[in-house]
């Protein structure tokens, strides 16, 4: 089974500089820097990307991004599964405030 490794912003910049700004070929930068030739090159497609595009979302806003969206969609299925238990409740504990309640 493959694991997927994780790489530094600052490992992530240097080896998409060594492609754009030095024009080293990619293959040979991924060979000398041990990483996969499809790994890098999508890195470098990505930058490409962004330059082109000034109102891209930067890296950082990316990942903020996906932690919100990640948050949201854990929040949703609280908030579904309390919506649920609420009407599970017998109905002298989900409607009647506690003052009116007869024990």
């Amino acid at each position: 089974m493959l694991t997927r490794r994780r790489y530094t912003k600052e490992f992530k910049t240097e080896a998409k500089g060594l492609v754009l700004k030095q024009k080293i070929p990619v293959a040979q930068v991924a060979s000398d820097l041990g990483i996969g030739k499809s790994t890098l090159d999508k890195w470098v497609r990505d930058e490409r990307l962004r330059l082109a595009d000034p109102n891209a979302l930067s890296e950082t806003e990316l990942e903020e991004l996906s932690r919100l969206r990640k948050e949201n969609r854990i929040l949703k299925m609280e908030r579904d599964l309390l919506k649920k238990r609420q009407f599970t409740l017998p109905r002298t504990h989900r409607q009647v405030p506690i003052r009116e309640r007869q024990f």
